[in-house]
């Protein structure tokens, strides 16, 4: 009996949750779920989206399968994944992207992991905000330090970059290469640029890639490696990026294999562990049972490999490959119009599932 952490999440959460919650039941595996609110509708009722019951249940379960979480754009809170990953130290986010044959994209025969940092650069959240006394003691800083000039009226994000983080996030790369028989690392970056920062990332890559010699090293810069996934992508195979160009490159490779509606996501640490998918909480669907919950349950894949379900796991990625094969008890967004009258709900999707593993 395994216990996990439910966390619904809100938008369309709690009905793609609810759907994976069935389907990782159908499959046999005994889960004793400890379901916890957070959101934005918690934030409303309690003050905050993210209560510290919500992390007290996933250090004590250490394994976690949560649905999307709105975040305000620009205003409100800061984001419930950024925070949950840094308290638990969630130092990895792995996003395998892979196509399913009935998908409609333009690639085939895609399998890339994506393996991002997740604790610093950009996303850190050390931020000072326009026309505030912190924000104008950092201009002055900088201003006293380098002599260049920062205009009063920015506001200033910091992007940190060490050595440890990044060492550790390129060394399971090559672990999660080693042990899963990939052949290629490719680290992305922006040195030719931030030489003190990026560059740090590629040096240590670098650096990682010595003790590594079984596996083929490379590296790219995030722009032309932007261009090369779209043009070539089957030349890659597992790649590490920083926190920033990981989400953005993340997304990317998910509209290759034919968008977050089939994009898992887990965020792994040395003590828990997060499962989630990769697409946001979509609140103009909210109850319309009419949203793709196979990220989620792919997502769902992931975590039964990482509680050592390894033929439950490996028989429900093979139910929903035939499921999308068929083509028959999809979603709109997989079907050949998104208004074709013969697409499923999310909860006959499930159903489907579960029919096929009985």
């Amino acid at each position: 009996m395994h216990t996990v952490t439910l966390i619904p999440g809100d938008g369309i959460g709690p009905e793609i949750s609810e759907a994976t919650k069935r389907v990782i039941e159908a499959t046999g595996v005994a889960i004793k779920w400890d379901i916890q609110e957070a959101g934005i509708d918690v934030f409303e009722k309690e003050g905050t989206p993210l209560p510290q019951r919500v992390i007290d249940s996933i250090k004590k379960n250490k394994v976690a399968l949560k649905g999307p979480i709105t975040t305000p754009v620009g205003t409100g809170f800061r984001s419930v994944n950024v925070r949950l990953r840094q308290v638990l130290d969630l130092y990895c986010c792995l996003r395998p992207c892979k196509t399913f044959k009935g998908t409609r994209t333009r690639y085939e025969d895609i399998d890339l992991v994506i393996i991002r940092e997740n604790t610093e650069d950009l996303y850190a959240g050390i931020e000072f905000k326009k026309g505030s006394a912190d924000a104008k003691k950092i201009i002055d800083l900088i201003n006293e330090l380098t002599g260049k000039i920062i205009r009063p009226d920015s506001g200033i994000s910091i992007k940190p970059i060490s050595v440890y983080a990044t060492e550790r996030i390129v060394r399971f790369a090559f672990e999660y290469s080693r042990k899963n028989k990939r052949k290629k690392v490719t680290a992305v970056h922006k040195a030719n640029i931030m030489k003190y920062s990026d560059g740090l990332f590629l040096e240590t890559a670098r650096n990682v890639a010595k003790t590594y010699p079984d596996i083929e090293f490379e590296d790219r810069i995030v722009d032309n490696m932007c261009m090369q996934l779209v043009q070539k992508p089957e030349l890659y195979d597992v790649i590490v990026l920083p926190n920033l160009y990981g989400d953005i490159v993340s997304d990317l490779a998910a509209g290759i294999i034919g968008g977050l509606g089939l994009a898992p996501g887990a965020n792994l640490g040395e003590e828990y562990a997060v499962f989630e998918p990769v697409h946001g909480s979509a609140p103009k669907y909210k109850g319309l049972n009419k949203v793709n919950p196979l990220a989620m349950i792919l997502s769902g894949v992931l975590m039964l490999k990482y509680l050592g379900e390894f033929k439950a796991a490996e028989r429900l990625e093979t139910v929903v490959a035939s499921l999308i094969a068929e083509g028959k008890h999809v979603t709109y967004d997989m079907k050949p119009t998104p208004d074709d009258p013969t697409a499923a709900t999310t909860s006959i999707v499930a159903d489907a599932i579960i029919e096929k593993l009985r």
